[in-house]
């Protein structure tokens, strides 16, 4: 797994892990993802790319079934014991992304929109 230092003066980049998330190698499909105000799915597929890293998380019945793609940088910690990948992210913030669509997810126009969405975050 490759993951890029991020310097807390640095600029946010939604698309690197930050280092003190606690991803120590393990693979995160499968991992439950908790926003800031609980529950939003589990992990159905993750990149480890530099500079373009994301989690697709299925959200089940809790927007209807379908995925949400979050980029690398929102992640706060990942809780390997509990199977957990702890977001900065309220399901609200979640909710009103750019919807993910699978066909156009690894396109740049996409990638920007959404970068710029959980970027303007901070």
């Amino acid at each position: 797994m490759i993951v890029e230092s991020l310097d807390p003066r640095s600029p946010f980049n939604p698309w690197t892990y930050r280092d003190d998330a606690g991803l120590t190698g393990a693979d995160l499909v499968g991992y439950k993802v908790e926003a800031i105000d609980g529950g939003i799915g589990k992990v159905d597929r993750c990149s480890y790319e530099v500079n373009s890293s994301y989690l697709v998380v299925d959200t089940g019945p809790w927007i209807f079934g379908k995925k949400v793609m979050l980029p690398a940088g929102v992640v706060n910690n990942v809780d390997h014991d509990d199977r957990k990948v702890y977001v900065g992210r309220s399901k609200d913030e979640i909710k009103s992304a750019p919807e993910f669509d699978e066909t156009t997810y690894a396109e740049p126009a996409y990638r920007d929109k959404l970068g710029s969405y959980y970027g303007g975050m901070y």
